[in-house]
């Protein structure tokens, strides 16, 4: 099948197919790889379908942008999804290159590539960005263009409370591609065009706060690769803005994915990266995040007695919160939210009188809220809590409210939690209440 996608580019170019030859083959010596080797007849077994193997592709596409003066990638050319899934965990120091590698991030993201289907989560990739977020100076200005206005930042940033809304009340798989489609057609055209330094600023802060986001409900979603990917890049975004409670904030969504996915002193030392970025800012519901993301790690770790101080310094850091006075990214860092992330923590370390006292504040802070989705996290924690006493009939009785509130959201994250509770009744065998709650959890799983 001729790939119509090349030829079309070829022809607005104006290259001949050996001129394009040609100029590829100083790209690669640019790009240092000079074993790189085309010709005439290579261009056009391209042209009738055939994929170069890389880095060929990304050659190519860099020698379209310099031809046309515009990003285009490799996905544009019909030449597959190139290096996106790598370059998007890189924490790099140049701001256009990590403007255009967020932008191919969220298209590829609508346009449900495969690269991101199949892209991991990569063990230990904070480390570096977390290390050169406290550190890195930046050294590139963006691309000149159409002069952005005070009043496009605020535009973007009002959208940013509504989409935080339908995540908190819906899932993060309810409204993550709308966000996501937002971001390709009004956002991160923004990032590529010229700015006056205070808009700069205050843009990257709102485009930041919404790649977060997006993270965010990927991550919610089950989406770890992607979620990783948009987290890095929110957090350079961060930098660029000079707003340090912000990259803190996205050290603390990092913390809280390297914990769950079985890797708490990764958690942990996020969490306490992003303590130290708050020495140069003032957000005590931050670091009341921050102290409880520690606290969840530190029990997986099964140190009891520096989870349970972490607990206390993330209730004495909120006490102080003034959620006037803090920035409305911040907004779902309130009790319903740290209640239950305190259950969880005595969850883990066996405290089931703890867990059963935080669990049940915290549900009656959702329950105020219509929070299907913290709801039905903290009936499994108090549920969890249950079987730790061996009250079966209770624990049942609070896992059929877990799973009531899981089918009102699109959340992985609850869905999991009904999972743990199946695992955690497996050894009450074959009892009546087990076998209708797996009855049920399977009904669950088949109209999810």
């Amino acid at each position: 099948m001729t790939n119509d996608k090349l030829a079309g580019w070829l022809d607005r170019s104006g290259m001949s197919r050996g001129e394009l030859a040609r100029r590829i083959k100083v790209k690669a010596v640019e790009w240092k790889e000079p074993h790189v080797a085309t010709s005439t007849t290579r261009v056009r077994f391209w042209l009738d379908g055939q994929i170069p193997r890389p880095p060929l592709p990304d050659i190519i596409a860099a020698v379209f942008t310099d031809s046309v003066g515009y990003r285009v990638t490799t996905y544009d050319l019909g030449l597959g999804d190139g290096a996106g899934a790598k370059n998007a965990l890189v924490y790099n120091s140049s701001y256009t290159a990590t403007v255009e590698v967020v932008a191919d991030l969220g298209r590829a993201d609508v346009d449900r590539r495969n690269f991101l289907a199949g892209a991991p989560f990569a063990a230990l990739a904070g480390v570096g960005p977390s290390r050169d977020w406290l550190m890195n100076v930046l050294d590139q200005e963006p691309a000149a263009g159409p002069r952005v206005r005070l009043e496009d930042v605020t535009a973007v940033k009002n959208m940013f409370g509504e989409f935080q809304k339908m995540d908190v009340l819906q899932g993060g798989g309810t409204g993550r591609l709308v966000l996501a489609e937002y971001m390709n057609q009004h956002v991160y055209p923004l990032l590529r065009r010229t700015h006056s330094d205070d808009v700069r600023q205050v843009l990257c802060e709102a485009a930041s706060e919404q790649t977060y986001l997006l993270g965010w409900m990927a991550y919610d979603d089950g989406q770890h690769g992607l979620a990783q990917r948009y987290l890095i890049q929110s957090l350079r975004l961060a930098e660029e803005s000079g707003n340090a409670a912000l990259g803190s904030h996205v050290l603390a969504g990092m913390a809280d994915q390297a914990t769950l996915l079985g890797d708490p002193a990764e958690g942990r030392r996020l969490a306490q990266a992003g303590r130290l970025g708050l020495a140069r800012a003032n957000s005590p519901a931050c670091l009341a995040d921050l102290w409880c993301l520690e606290a969840r790690a530190l029990a997986l770790l099964k140190d009891k007695t520096a989870a349970a101080r972490a607990v206390i310094e993330s209730e004495k850091a909120y006490a102080k919160a003034r959620p006037s006075e803090e920035a409305e990214w911040a907004a779902f860092i309130d009790p319903a939210y740290l209640y239950g992330e305190h259950a969880n923590t005595f969850r883990d370390l066996g405290d089931a009188s703890a867990a059963d006292e935080h669990a049940r504040k915290s549900i009656d802070h959702a329950r105020s809220q219509n929070r299907a989705r913290r709801g039905a996290m903290s009936q499994a924690a108090l549920a969890v809590s249950h079987l730790q006493r061996n009250d079966l009939e209770a624990a049942h009785a609070a896992g059929v409210r877990t799973l009531n509130l899981t089918r009102q959201v699109k959340s992985s994250r609850a869905v999991e939690a009904v999972h743990d509770l199946q695992r955690r009744m497996q050894p009450f065998g074959a009892h009546r209440l087990v076998a209708d709650f797996n009855e049920r959890a399977r009904e669950l799983t088949t109209a999810a």
